[in-house]
C-alpha cells in the first residue's frame, strides 16, 4: 500500500483551447475536471495500476467534499482531515501544441491545531504502507520545517518516504533522510544554487543532495529523460519524444511508476519514464492506466553521457 500525503490539494479544471489571446473570449473545444495536487496525482496514478492507496488530505468547502468525491469514484481512499477554509481550485489552459498555461490559487491557511493534526493523521494510520509519498507545496500557516518533521514521524512508523518538494521546504528536510527525492532539473539547480546545463551538472548536483541526507535522487530532466543517484548505482533513462496532450501531473505518474515498481533500481526508473511518457499522452491530468504504458520504447543505461547538453538548461529560481 500506498500513502500519500497532499498538504495543498486543488480541485483542477482544464479546458482545451485553440490558442490563448488576452482580452478576448476563450471558447473551449473540451474541459475536464480532475483531482489536483501532487500526492493526489500520485495516488490516482497508483490506483489506476489496481495497487491500493490511501490520500492523506486536508478538505475544507464544497471543493474539498468534490475531491474526495472523485477521488473514491478513481479507487483512492482518502482520509480526510477537515478544515476550516476552502479546498483550493486551479485552471489550466492547454493549446494544441502542447503549450499549457496554468493558474494556480493560494489555497487555505492552515490553522497550527490543523497542521498538528494533519501530521499525528500521517503518524497514526494503521494501513502499514510500504511508502508515504509527500509531495507538493506548502500551505499558508506551515513552516518550511513541516516535511521534515512529517519524513521523521513517517520514519518511526516505519515506512519509507519519497518527497517531492522544492526551495526551502526540500532542504530543510534532507538532514532527516528521506529515502528518495524528485525534484526536476530547475528545483535541482534551485537547490544548489547553480545553473545546471549539462547531464555531468545534473549529476554532481543530484549527488550534492545526497551529501546533505537524500538517499536516493531521481531528477526528471524534462524532454532529456530521467536521471536516478543512488547508493546502489547511477542510472540515466529516456523515453521518445511524444506528441504531448497535457504535461500536468506527469510527474507525478513518473513518481507513482517509480514506487510501484519497488522505488528503487533500473526497473523502477523504467518504470518511472514509462508512466511521466503515457501521461503527457492524455487529457488534463489523467492519469495512465496499464494499458497506456510501453515499456519497450523506455532505454536505462548506467553509462552517464555526462556532456549532453541539456535541452532546456536550468537556471536558479526565486522561490
Amino acid at each position: 500500500m500506498i500513502l500519500t500525503v497532499t498538504p495543498n490539494p486543488s480541485l483542477d479544471r482544464t479546458y482545451e483551447i485553440p490558442s490563448l489571446g488576452r482580452g478576448g473570449v476563450l471558447r473551449a473545444t473540451g474541459d475536464r475536471v480532475d483531482p489536483g495536487g501532487k500526492g493526489v496525482n500520485v495516488s490516482r496514478a497508483v490506483a489506476a495500476a489496481g495497487i491500493r492507496t490511501t490520500a492523506v488530505l486536508p478538505l475544507g468547502g464544497a471543493p474539498g467534499a468534490l475531491l474526495a468525491e472523485l477521488l473514491g469514484a478513481q479507487g483512492v481512499d482518502v482520509t480526510a482531515v477537515s478544515i476550516a477554509g476552502q479546498t483550493r481550485s486551479n485552471i489550466s489552459l492547454a493549446e494544441p501544441d502542447g503549450t499549457l498555461t496554468k493558474i494556480n490559487a493560494p489555497g487555505p491557511e492552515l490553522a497550527p491545531e490543523e497542521s498538528a493534526l494533519l501530521l499525528e493523521t500521517v503518524r497514526t494510520h494503521d494501513g502499514s504502507p510500504a511508502w508515504i509519498a509527500c509531495c507538493g507545496s506548502l500551505p499558508r500557516g506551515l513552516r518550511p520545517e513541516w516535511y521534515a518533521e512529517l519524513v521523521t514521524r513517517a520514519h518511526e512508523a516505519g515506512a519509507r518516504i519519497a518527497l517531492d518538494t522544492s526551495g526551502p521546504a526540500l532542504l530543510a528536510a534532507l538532514p532527516n533522510r528521506p529515502d528518495v527525492i524528485k525534484p526536476n532539473v530547475h528545483e535541482l539547480a534551485t537547490a544548489v544554487g547553480r545553473p545546471l546545463a549539462t547531464l555531468g551538472d545534473v549529476v554532481d548536483a543530484a549527488r550534492e543532495l545526497r551529501a546533505l541526507g537524500a538517499g536516493a535522487v531521481l531528477a526528471s530532466l524534462g524532454a532529456d529523460g530521467q536521471l536516478l543517484i543512488s547508493a546502489e548505482g547511477d542510472r540515466y533513462g529516456t523515453v521518445p519524444a511524444a506528441e504531448i496532450r497535457s504535461n500536468v501531473g506527469a510527474g507525478d505518474a513518473s513518481l507513482a511508476g517509480f514506487l510501484i515498481a519497488g522505488g528503487a533500481g533500473p526497473e523502477s526508473l523504467a518504470s518511472a519514464l514509462a508512466h511521466g511518457a503515457a501521461a503527457v499522452r492524455l487529457p488534463g491530468s489523467a492519469m495512465p492506466t496499464p494499458a497506456d504504458l510501453r515499456p519497450d520504447a523506455v532505454r536505462v543505461t548506467r553509462d552517464l553521457p555526462l556532456d549532453l547538453p541539456l535541452t532546456e538548461p536550468a537556471a536558479v529560481r526565486s522561490v
